[in-house]
């Protein structure tokens, strides 16, 4: 059965992206130059996976304002906005999920729409500027062709049908269908940005579930050493490929004060710190351990109550080749898709030139083009 993943982004006047359309493949990478738009596209697949699930809307656009064009001028009523959307994938088909979301006067969803083989399955919309709720309406199929009720203004509808439709009959069954493998393809992200000055300390060991800044390096290798020991040969395995000179393993060591670093083992050679490697190499590596890893590694809300294998995990990460040398993001790529190949992990990132003309070549790598 087809695990739900998000297969197209959808922005309309979103950060100067205008009625933009960019199709997801298991590896997609957006490329172009300085001002193009490649971190407004990958932080409204972001944001759109945090109203999945279940974010605030204040919380997921700080600032609003920001997000809706320049040249974008307001209503009679002062009201600017954009509009997001995203189709998902699944056992369900394809499933389309359309956002309005208005950032002035004041922060609200106006309108939303989930469709599935043109068959609008939910609609909301904003009846009552005066009121914090919009209204929404979704299929029954039933004595009653739609439910109406009021839904919250600043939460994705989506994400609430499941706890709002009973699934009495066919059309509520389609509903919660389809509501469900949105939220599951939504919810299966999570954000990497290495940052390799965090990553070079010691730190205390723990639950072991790597930080989207990888600062807790240490800490998760310590974890996969001990509870998951296959993974963690294959990544000594992969380290040899970005890292410079021999090497034999990666390694944690205790110090008297109870943290813990990790280490390169180099055969007879005395072992490296991590700390003492490039930021190059720190960010492939920890790159690569989300790779390997997958959900119960990262610090991300997990789905309990849908089983791993009905799941797959997206990466999603900007300036994935930054600070990497040409033999490091060929190393990446190569190891990225021969994951993605499995169908348990996606990627969704953005390189530069020299790293997009290298994946142009890698068969299972879709390269999106952007302009300013």
């Amino acid at each position: 059965m087809p695990r739900p993943v998000v297969t197209e982004l959808r922005l309309s006047a979103y950060g100067g992206r205008r009625g933009a359309t960019y199709p997801l493949g298991p590896v997609t990478l957006f490329t172009g130059p300085s001002g193009s738009g490649k971190s407004t596209v990958l932080g409204a697949y972001e944001a759109l996976a945090r109203l999945g699930a279940g974010d605030p809307l204040a919380e997921v656009f700080p600032d609003p304002a920001a997000h809706v064009p320049d040249s974008a001028r307001p209503d009679s009523q002062g009201r600017r906005g954009f509009r997001v959307g995203c189709t998902v994938d699944g056992p369900a088909g394809p499933v389309r999920l359309d956002l309005a979301v208005q950032a002035e006067p004041e922060l609200r969803i106006v309108g939303e729409r989930l469709t599935r083989h043109g068959r609008t399955l939910l609609t909301t919309a904003l009846r009552d500027p005066g009121r914090s709720t919009v209204q929404a309406a979704w299929l029954t199929a039933g004595t009653t062709p739609v439910t109406r009720a009021p839904l919250p203004d600043d939460l994705l509808g989506t994400a609430l049908l499941p706890l709002r439709v009973a699934g009495a009959t066919e059309g509520q069954r389609e509903v919660l269908a389809a509501a469900e493998q949105t939220v599951v393809g939504l919810r299966s992200l999570f954000a990497c940005g290495p940052v390799p000055d965090r990553m070079r300390a010691p730190v205390l060991p723990g639950e072991g579930r790597l930080l989207r800044d990888c600062g807790n390096l240490a800490e998760v290798l310590h974890r996969t050493h001990n509870a998951c020991p296959r993974r963690h040969q294959r990544l000594a395995a992969v380290a040899g490929a970005g890292c410079a000179g021999p090497v034999t393993g990666v390694g944690v060591q205790r110090l008297p004060d109870g943290t813990v670093r990790a280490l390169l083992a180099r055969g007879a050679r005395p072992a490296t710190p991590l700390g003492r490697l490039g930021d190059g190499e720190l960010r492939y590596l920890a790159l690569a351990l989300t790779l390997l890893t997958g959900p119960g590694v990262l610090a991300m809300d997990r789905i309990a109550e849908v089983p791993d294998a009905m799941q797959c995990l997206t990466l999603l990460t900007d300036d994935l080749d930054r600070g990497l040398d040409a033999r490091q993001a060929a190393a990446l790529l190569g190891l990225t898709t021969a994951i993605a190949a499995d169908g348990h992990i996606r990627l969704v990132g953005s390189v530069g030139a020299a790293a997009a003309a290298q994946a142009r070549l890698t068969e299972g790598v879709t390269v999106v083009d952007l302009t300013p």
